[in-house]
Formats: structure tokens, sequence, C-alpha cells
């Protein structure tokens, strides 16, 4: 029988490869995995308290905001300006960043972007959702308070990233930069326990996410691709949660499509919140993640907190594939 290896004691064995790591960046894990914790015990008993349903506000990009959203967002503040370990926090449901003191005069190096509840509008019918993160090291002076610039950075220069997915079992898969590892999460003794190791995506699969709804609204060569997916017998799963629909493609293989419409020219998904942290999680097992004009998302500099972009991610067979229709079909070449 395997003995159990909990998250903190992952994390902490993995500070011992980095001959740097000062035990900041292993903090901030840990805190994040503790609001996962708190998180997932509300999602679960949502059905059972007022937190259910829209909570009447839009956040910063426009969407109607949900009652766990908020939930959410306060505790993953809460547990991120507790420890210290960070000087500013970006999240998908406040317009701008906020500036996290030091704690006790420790200068922090690190600023966490997320994504609190991906996917909530799925809770009032029981489907599942996730929180997504990213985490960068600051690059202003440590000494003085968080700077917008602290969060334009690529995707490139994240030093860890992750999600954490509330279905059936409740999932947090993050990496370092050095392969992706999951933890799934034993309620009766309240700890994350190793249960993936080295998670590699497959080089193609039988899926194809995307949301066929809005197939007429898609440019000509996204269509194509997509006929080309139904041709081949594809099966179409599309959950409306980017992190369950990724989940699937990381440990399946497949393909997830999110490009753009007439009504969101340039996309809908975030970049820093969302599509940055999951292609990062991507790439490092294996996949690829590219915008729908053919441009890494990994190497896009952001320009606002809330820049929106097309995405395809997944298997990176399917991805290139994807790539040559593109370029085919496209009405101006790439």
């Amino acid at each position: 029988m395997n003995r159990i290896v909990t998250l903190d004691e992952f994390i902490i064995r993995r500070q011992k490869d980095y001959p740097l790591a000062s035990g900041e960046l292993t903090g901030l894990l840990r805190d994040i995995g503790v609001a996962a914790k708190i998180v997932n015990r509300e999602v679960n008993k949502a059905g059972l308290v007022n937190i259910l349903g829209v909570a009447g506000a839009e956040n910063a990009t426009g969407d109607m905001v949900q009652k766990l959203d908020l939930y959410a967002n306060e505790k993953l503040i809460e547990c991120l300006r507790n420890s210290g370990e960070c000087c500013g926090i970006a999240s998908e449901e406040d317009e701008d960043f906020v500036p996290i003191p030091p704690v006790v005069g420790k200068p922090s190096k690190y600023v966490v972007v997320f994504d609190p509840l991906d996917g909530s509008s799925n809770i009032d019918v029981n489907v599942s959702v996730g929180t997504i993160f990213g985490i960068y090291r600051r690059v202003s002076d440590v000494d003085g308070p968080v700077q917008r610039e602290d969060f334009f950075q690529k995707g490139t220069e994240l030093v860890a990233a992750g999600y954490v997915l509330y279905g059936t079992s409740t999932l947090l898969v993050y990496s370092t930069g050095r392969g992706v590892n999951g933890f799934t999460l034993d309620p009766s003794i309240g700890e994350f326990c190793l249960s993936h190791q080295n998670i590699q995506i497959p080089s193609r699969g039988n899926y194809y996410s995307v949301n066929q709804g809005y197939y007429l609204k898609f440019d000509v060569e996204m269509r194509r691709y997509i006929d080309h997916c139904s041709d081949l017998n594809l099966r179409l799963r599309y959950i409306g949660s980017m992190v369950s629909d990724v989940h699937r493609m990381l440990f399946q293989g497949g393909i997830f499509l999110y490009p753009n419409t007439r009504k969101y020219p340039h996309g809908k998904l975030r970049l820093l919140y969302e599509c940055n942290p999951l292609s990062f999680i991507v790439e490092q097992a294996g996949g690829r993640a590219m915008t729908c004009n053919l441009d890494r998302i990994l190497d896009i500099s952001p320009v606002d907190l809330h820049q929106r972009v097309t995405i395809a991610i997944g298997s990176p067979d399917m991805v290139d594939e994807m790539k040559e229709f593109v370029m085919r079909y496209k009405a101006v070449p790439i």
C-alpha cells in the first residue's frame, strides 16, 4: 500500500528542488489549498443555504455575479491577505487589483491572479465548477506598493499556476514549471492527497469542446475545423465551465475552443484569470495553447486586467491540426 502524500508535504518536498527557495511560494500554495477547502465546503452545501443564484450585480467584465462567486472571492482574498506572502491580488470579480500591506513589515515578492469560481452558473443545476489561479513574482520594488506592471506580465513569467475542480471529488492540480501534479481532497482527514503524479496530456483525443450553439457566428475557418471534428466522429462535450472542459482534455485528450464571435470579436475568456494559468498547466503537461489567430497564449503581453482573448487549447496534435485549418481558410492570410 502506497503511503499517503499530502499537498503540504509535497509542496515542502518540492521546495528543496529550488536552491534559492525561501518559503514564500510554498506558503502561497498552501494558502490557496486552505481557501479551496473552504470554498469546497460551501459549494457542497450550496443547496442548503441561501448562496445559490444571482447576486444582482455585474462584475468588471459585464457578467452577472453569482452569490457564491462573491463568497469564493472573499475567502481567497482573506486567506492570501492573512499570510503576508503576496503584495497584491487581481480577481475576475474586481475591477482593479487589490494591494495587500506587508504583514509584520515583511516585504512580499509575489502577486496572485484568480478566477474565484469559474462556471458558477452551473451550481444551481449541480454541475462541476472550479477555481483558477496564477502566481507571478513581482517586478516592482519590493519595498514599495504593488504596481499595475506587476500583473501585466506574460504567461511565460508565471512561477506557478493551477486550478481546483469541485466535482464528484475535489481535485487540485498545479505546476511550478516542473511538471503537473494532481491532489484529491480526502474529506475524512480534510487533506489534499497526491493522486495524479506527472500528468501528461494525450497527443490526441476523441473529444472536442466548443459552444456549438454559436456555430454560425464563428469565422469560416473555425466552422471548417468544427466540421472536420464532426466528420471524424469526435464526441462533442461542452460543460460551460472552462476548468471542467480543460480538465477532461488534460486526462483524456481533445481540444477546447473558444473562438471570437460577432458579440465578442476579441474573444470572451480572460487572459490573466483563465487562459494564462490553464495554458501554463496544459503546456507543462505536453499540450498546446494558442489564440484563434495562432499566437501562443503565454507570449501575449497583457495591456488590461480584464483583457479578453480567443483560445484553442488541448492535445498538441489536435491544436496543430486546428492551426492548419486556420491557415488554409482564413480570409486574410496570417
